[in-house]
Parts: structure tokens; sequence; C-alpha cells
């Protein structure tokens, strides 16, 4: 027997709605409707219900209290509408925080497609999310703003973007401008903060930032 609240519990968490639930399972929403009703007891889709909704058959069936936690084999959509993308907690610094060579934490969280699809059409696994710290890059992001990072992009084509990058070992996030002389100068939004320049292979671009996200 399938938990009808317990469905709509984990929509909730995720953020997710009844209907991308039923295209991701291939039922209509009229199914998707009884079973968080409690009108329908049962169905052949529950494994595929349990994966979209990050969760175990056992818990959907009230066989467990522990949601769990489903692992997926790639960073791709869920369904056509939600995809994984990586949030790195270890940010990479407005004024520039060091990079440790140990590997930083990584967790992975749902966002709509169509939401991505506004800043890029990278594919999930070149794309990450940062928090950034300082005021360096102020009023354009504040501090613990979250960014959106496009590793797909690596090439200076266009003065002035945003990029993540490393420099001299510490991890930056600022605008880039090539130099007649081959140089790049290192840009801060802030005005008080001073102009650096990076020659040679000092830079290192990790990706270029696509949308920043505030939080209120």
């Amino acid at each position: 027997m399938i938990s009808g609240e317990r469905i709509k519990e984990r929509l909730t968490v995720l953020g997710a709605t009844q209907a991308q639930l039923a295209r991701a399972v291939g039922l209509s929403p009229q199914a998707i409707s009884k079973l968080t009703m409690g009108g329908t007891q049962d169905s052949p889709k529950l494994y595929q219900i349990a994966r979209f909704l990050r969760t175990t058959p056992e818990y959907l069936s009230e066989e467990s209290n522990e949601p769990g936690s489903v692992e997926f084999a790639d960073t791709f959509a869920i369904d056509d509408r939600i995809i994984e993308i990586p949030v790195i907690d270890l940010a990479y610094g407005m004024g520039g925080t060091f990079l440790p060579d140990v590997e930083p934490e990584v967790r992975s969280e749902p966002f709509p497609l169509s939401f991505i699809r506004r800043y890029t059409k990278a594919r999930a696994e070149d794309l990450f999310v940062a928090d950034g710290l300082g005021d360096s890059m102020a009023p354009t992001i504040g501090s613990n703003d979250q960014m959106l990072i496009d590793r797909s992009i690596d090439t200076l084509r266009i003065a002035d973007q945003i990029w993540a990058f490393t420099f001299g070992g510490f991890g930056m996030v600022k605008r880039l401008r090539p130099r007649p002389d081959g140089s790049v100068a290192i840009l801060s939004d802030n005005p008080n903060v001073p102009e650096d320049r990076a020659v040679d292979d000092e830079l290192f671009i990790i990706g270029r930032v696509v949308a920043i996200v505030r939080k209120v």
C-alpha cells in the first residue's frame, strides 16, 4: 500500500509538483492525484515514484520510517524538468579564498530545468553551484549569494564577464579583461578594490558565472 501523505511530503521537500511526478513515471495526473488522496492503494510504478521522490519504496509503503536517499548514476534529469546539480560547500571567494589540495564536500540538489535553461544550455555535469565570500564584487554579488557556474565555458571571448578561476593558488570570482599584451586584467565591481593582473600561466579558468541567486 502506498501512502499518499508520504508522496505529498516528498514532493514538498523537493519542491516538485504532482504534474512533474506524473510525467516522470508515465502516469496521468489523475492517477497521481488518486494516489496522494488515498483513492488508490497500489501502483506498478512504485519504484519509479520512489526514484523520482529520492526515497525508497519501503518508505512510501510505510514499511520503514526512514526516507533514505537514492543515489543516481548520473547528474542528468530526474525527469525532463528537474536536473541534479552539485552544490559545493567550499566557496570561491570574491576576495580570494585559498583552495586546498583536498576536494571540497559536494552534495547534489534538484533544480528545475526550465530555470537553468534561462542561463545556459550546458549539460548538468558541466554545472555547479557555489557560495561566495567577501565584498569585492559588491553590489553585483553579495556575500553568501549563490552562483551558477558553467564549466563548459573556459575561454575568454568577451571582456568583463564574471568568471570563477584560480590565480596564485587562490580561488576567485571576478571580471576578466584580456589585454593587448597578452595579460589578463582581474577586475572587481567594488571600486575600493584595486585591479590585479595575471600573466603567462598564472590564471586557470574554472568556468563562467552565468547566474546569481540572491538569498532574501
